[in-house]
């Protein structure tokens, strides 16, 4: 009996599986065509990205974020959202200033050597006279603490390159990143007096990288900045023949309490099971370093324009889906955490949410965190998806501001290819120009079938 009862069960299964391919490969085709051929014919999600970028870069709290929060409410106006709204979100202001220098005080022949170096996202910063000091060059925390007695009164030079033979490129940035967030405090427990850090980028160039370090309330505070590539290495050798060497350096940056800002939200209510929210959505904030056209302004328009595609084309979804331009991702996260509090208050139930906080370039997958057989489901509609070059659905983490969603069914991030992120990432490299139109726009299209998919199968 119980052979029969799974014979029946197995039987039961593959009919599902034949009749959801016979769907994806022919009731969804026209629909798939009309997305893609909607987004590479429009360009549209690209002419918005140039509009974003001329406002400037978006640092949390800055005067720019508040432009593009209410240009990206507007935005949604016009595309005619059922509903747009924004969220209130108190978040840090941290200012850059005006000044940020370095240069080698002394002694030798590069006396008076400009370096270049960027402060990092809530950085202290010097004083007007700057700090003159000795450097130890150091490759990991370790070797630092080994060599404790010989950093004090310095300023620490953590050297660790972005390791480029590593395929996965977010590998490379998580094997070298630890020493951006937390080396101020591991320098200032030795005795430093301030913390540089190699820019932790794959390209070989003088634009530093930045990104947000962290204090520890127990430790002192001590300045710390990013320093580009070619002169990096030029301090590098530098040390090696003069260990006596002294640098100066000065910034005027500043932590100036907290501000309010917003969340900007549209959505399309579902026809047939509003309740069920499928969200998708990027952080709106950026480093005020370019102006965060790949991280994260592309991916933010990506996921407006699916919901622009849905109206374009007159697709009246099942399910209610969801924009979300999250504030503050890249100093706090605290946009992702007033809406995951907002959602679970109002008992709201999400279906699914999608992540783009990748960059935009070309299409590759999407990693998911859900059950198994959900994730076997979703393998079904691959080839729907692969008419916009996405080739896998796989497990893997969403995304820093969908993950706080709690008991979603599915939480997705979206994946292009990632081999050229990082010569961009938290630098003046992330412009306007750095984005190829195509590229984008096939990441719209995906973003559209995955949600066109989920809302008409549910799951």
């Amino acid at each position: 009996m119980r052979k029969l009862l799974f014979l029946l069960f197995l039987i039961s299964v593959s009919l599902s599986a034949q009749n959801f391919k016979y769907h994806s490969e022919e009731f969804y085709k026209s629909i798939t065509d009309s997305i893609i051929t909607s987004s590479l014919s429009g360009m549209k999600g690209y002419e918005l990205l140039g509009e974003l970028c001329e406002i400037g870069p978006r640092l949390s709290g800055s005067g720019n974020s508040l432009k593009a929060i209410y240009w990206a409410r507007d935005k949604m106006n016009e595309m005619k959202f059922d509903t747009v709204w924004l969220q209130p979100v108190m978040v840090p202001k941290w200012e850059r200033g005006k000044v940020e220098t370095a240069q080698i005080a002394y002694p030798g022949i590069m006396s008076g050597k400009k370096l270049n170096i960027a402060s990092l996202g809530g950085s202290i910063g010097t004083g007007e006279k700057g700090i003159t000091a000795g450097v130890i060059e150091v490759r990991n925390f370790e070797e630092l603490r080994n060599r404790k007695d010989g950093a004090k009164g310095k300023i620490v030079f953590f050297n660790r390159p972005f390791d480029n033979t590593f395929v996965q490129t977010f590998r490379a940035y998580g094997d070298a990143v630890n020493q951006r967030f937390a080396g101020a405090v591991e320098a200032a427990k030795a005795g430093a007096v301030g913390a540089l850090v190699r820019s932790i980028t794959s390209k070989y160039d003088n634009v530093p990288h930045v990104g947000v370090m962290f204090y520890a309330d127990s430790v002192k505070k001590i300045p710390a900045a990013a320093i580009g590539l070619e002169d990096a290495d030029l301090l590098s050798n530098v040390i090696k023949e003069n260990p006596g060497v002294k640098i100066n350096i000065k910034m005027d940056c500043s932590n100036n309490g907290e501000v309010l800002s917003y969340n900007v939200i549209g959505e399309i209510k579902g026809n047939e099971y509003p309740e069920e929210i499928i969200t998708l959505g990027g952080h709106f904030d950026s480093w005020d370093k370019g102006c965060g056209a790949h991280d994260d302004g592309a991916p933010c328009i990506q996921t407006m324009e699916v919901l622009d595609i849905f109206n374009r084309l007159n697709i009246k979804p099942k399910r209610t889906i969801r924009c979300v331009l999250f504030i503050n991702e890249e100093n706090g996260s605290r946009g992702a955490k007033a809406y995951a509090d907002s959602a679970e208050s109002k008992n709201e139930n999400h279906l699914a949410a999608i992540e783009s906080d990748r960059g935009a370039f070309t299409p590759r997958g999407f990693t998911v965190e859900t059950d198994s057989v959900t994730l076997s489901k979703m393998q079904m509609w691959l080839p729907v998806l692969n008419k916009s070059l996405i080739d896998w659905i796989r497990p893997g983490g969403s995304g820093v501001d969908v993950s706080k969603i709690k008991n979603a069914k599915a939480l997705f991030g979206y994946f292009p290819d990632n081999q050229r992120y990082f010569d961009f990432h938290h630098s003046a490299n992330d412009t306007f120009e750095a984005v190829n139109p195509r590229e984008m726009e096939l990441g719209s299209a995906a973003m559209a079938i995955l949600t066109y998919l989920i809302s008409e199968e549910g799951l």
